[in-house]
């Protein structure tokens, strides 16, 4: 057997040949490598502005976009109407981390627990966000709680899901050994099923947080008087595609900073797995 190891390959290397790479690309960080075509098409949509291609009533260019981010930064518009839209999708959340674990343990743990709760959740999960608004409204007011219900509705489906199926999908060898141990049923769920269940409930967690961003958009463009929805909506009366545009980049930000905060959790709490990212 030889000394040497081979060395790792990936797709990309296989598609494309590290020898038919330019040297130029090799040596760039993957940063760069991996913003270069984002830059391109920035300063592409910029001179499609200058030469009038494109309007601003249509499409703000970006350096308008930025402009206008840091108006609204400096004069608080965005800071505030930010803390209100985050303190939403974490209260909406919330509610459905407390319900969706508990319904899922009940339908992942009991054949009984899945026949009663399995059956309502499925069918609630293809209603569309858009036509529970008026009956929310009717039952919750115009005010915080139909946003957060939104949210909390959007969210628990991915939890419970994903939750659900990896307590099915716990390795059976474990479940075996904790028998061989002679573990109560108790002992078994705690030691054995819940952590093994641990990685699913987790990639459960990062769709959530998603889908919280995506259910309050919806929640803030109807009856808000505060919230990043809100601002955009009041950008569109006065036709300010670039206030719009930094609304929407918001959105993006906070859902891209929810999913890293939720990998960060993934690589501490999955140590023991040795998870790299």
């Amino acid at each position: 057997m030889p000394d040497t190891m081979m060395p790792l390959t990936t797709p990309v290397d296989i598609l494309v040949p590290m020898a038919r790479q330019p040297r130029r690309a090799q040596q760039m960080p993957p940063i760069v490598r991996r913003l270069a075509s984002t830059v391109l098409l920035l300063a592409i949509w910029q001179a499609g502005y200058a030469a009038g291609l494109i309007s601003p009533r249509v499409l703000a260019p970006p350096s308008a976009i930025l402009q206008a981010a840091w108006t609204i930064i400096l004069d608080g518009t965005l800071p505030d109407n930010l803390l209100i839209s985050l303190g939403r999708v974490v209260a909406g959340l919330a509610i459905a981390l407390g319900l969706g674990i508990p319904l899922a343990l009940l339908a992942g743990l009991s054949r009984a627990g899945e026949d009663a709760v399995d059956a309502p959740l499925q069918m609630a999960r293809t209603l569309p966000h858009l036509a529970l608004v008026p009956l929310f409204i009717l039952w919750f007011g115009i005010g915080e709680t139909p946003k957060i219900a939104l949210v909390a509705l959007g969210s628990i489906f991915p939890i419970y899901l994903n939750l659900v199926a990896a307590i099915r999908g716990v390795d059976p060898k474990l479940i075996e050994a904790g028998r061989t141990l002679r573990l109560s049923r108790f002992e078994m769920i705690r030691h054995v099923v819940l952590p093994g269940a641990l990685p699913g409930f987790l990639v459960g967690l990062r769709y959530a947080v998603g889908v919280a961003w995506l259910s309050l958009v919806v929640g803030e463009q109807i009856n808000a008087d505060s919230g990043i929805g809100y601002m955009m909506m009041d950008a569109r009366d006065f036709l300010r595609t670039d206030i719009i545009l930094v609304g929407l980049l918001t959105y993006a930000l906070l859902g891209l900073l929810g999913d890293q905060g939720v990998r960060l959790l993934e690589r501490r709490a999955l140590a023991w797995r040795q998870v790299t990212r």
